[in-house]
């Protein structure tokens, strides 16, 4: 994997991460108030932010997405490229004017753009993926991250318990409430694995969690330093929020690892947003997925069925909205940046081969206790809390026993 392919991808996952999530705290379906115009045309646009295709992240899942739904409802797919972000709103502006069923843009950068173009066209039917634009012809799609990051917590703790260790961590980038949700569903996932393993094997485990915001989406000096530390103190398993700050955490995880003569972990980092697991194959357990391109779909679902509502909608595990990344996902993803010319069809051979390998070395029951917990989360046995408040993180901070580090 090239460094450019790995630098755009920082660049989407800053985007994700950086959001204005203040809003996200509203829940359910689409408000009301949105536009009954319907689109004649059957063409469906997807505006990609500066990262491209080949990205291996939003935009390749936004592709996925719009993709699919062209076959499934017979639409044509429209892509525009935005090199810079001066591109977003002639880029929106170009495909509004052709009244397109949708137009999809990808990426919280574009909000503003989005803004102004929906203003200047209102019977336009836009989408933003991971923003929030409040106009009735504007469809704003966030995530459940707590949801996905309590099955990754689950995922980490047992993973730690199966290799004699009983310390897992996380490093996360800018101290907003955003991260808030990544960083308690973490710990509630870490929690919900203690008692499974008291169920399951009779054995009192008391795992220790350490947290640290690096105060940045930018510094993988940082990262790397704040994953040392962990390193250091007994941690075997760290899930990054941090942007590009989190590409440290891999280098940690994967150095430490190397150092011990391993070609793969313990210890083990975790991804986030997208499938993060080819950057240090056999040293990321997995990533926690936002699937954009499920987000894309049902988007636009809702307006070939004249059902399109502007408002917010949240995705989580019941909506497939958030998910834990699989091989599968894998081999798509690494497909994609085959056919973008981003990656090597031997190098994709030899990362799926790593990863699997890898995932073989983890017990069955441990995938099975992951599917387990987000079961308990769809069908509502289990509820993933969610800070929205200082005081509200603090509490759960003290409940699920969260130490800070650094």
């Amino acid at each position: 994997m090239s460094p450019k392919t790995i630098s755009i991808i920082v660049v989407i996952i800053i985007v994700a991460i950086a959001a204005a999530i203040f809003l996200t705290q509203q829940r359910g379906t689409p408000q009301a108030g949105a536009t009954t115009q319907n689109a004649t045309s059957k063409q469906i646009y997807v505006i990609y932010d500066i990262g491209g295709r080949g990205d291996l992240s939003f935009n390749d899942m936004a592709y996925l997405g719009a993709s699919k739904a062209a076959q499934d409802f017979g639409l044509q797919l429209v892509q525009l490229q935005s090199k810079t972000q001066d591109d977003y709103l002639p880029n929106l502006r170009l495909a509004a004017k052709n009244n397109p069923l949708l137009i999809v843009a990808v990426g919280f950068l574009m909000t503003d753009a989005v803004k102004e173009a929906a203003t200047e066209f209102p019977n336009a039917h836009f989408v933003i993926i991971d923003g929030f634009v409040n106009k009735s012809n504007v469809l704003s799609i966030q995530f459940k991250e707590n949801e996905g990051s309590a099955l990754v917590g689950a995922l980490a703790a047992l993973t730690a318990y199966y290799f004699n260790c009983t310390k897992v961590g996380i490093v996360l980038g800018m101290d907003i409430p955003v991260l808030w949700k990544f960083e308690i569903g973490y710990a509630y996932g870490v929690r919900w694995a203690q008692q499974y393993i008291a169920q399951k094997f009779g054995k009192n485990v008391t795992f220790t969690i350490y947290y640290v915001y690096t105060g940045s989406f930018n510094d993988p000096a940082k990262g790397k330093q704040a994953a040392q530390a962990m390193l250091a103190q007994g941690v075997c398993v760290i899930y990054q929020a941090a942007g590009a700050t989190g590409l440290g955490v891999f280098d940690a995880v994967a150095e430490a690892g190397q150092k011990m003569g391993r070609t793969m972990g313990p210890p083990f980092a975790i991804g986030v947003d997208a499938d993060q697991d080819y950057i240090k194959p056999g040293f990321i357990l997995a990533s926690m997925m936002k699937r954009v391109d499920v987000a894309v779909y049902k988007a636009a679902q809702m307006a070939v069925n004249g059902q399109f509502k502007g408002g917010l909608m949240l995705l989580g595990l019941k909506d497939g909205g958030v998910s834990v990344s699989t091989l599968d996902d894998l081999n798509q993803f690494l497909q994609l940046g085959i056919q973008a010319g981003a990656v090597k069809a031997s190098d994709a051979q030899n990362i799926i081969n790593k990863v699997k390998e890898m995932r073989d070395s983890i017990p069955q029951w441990i995938w099975q206790a992951v599917d387990e917990l987000k079961e308990e989360i769809i069908s509502g046995k289990v509820q993933v809390p969610l800070p929205t408040t200082r005081d509200q993180l603090n509490y759960y901070r003290q409940v699920l026993g969260l130490t800070g580090s650094g």
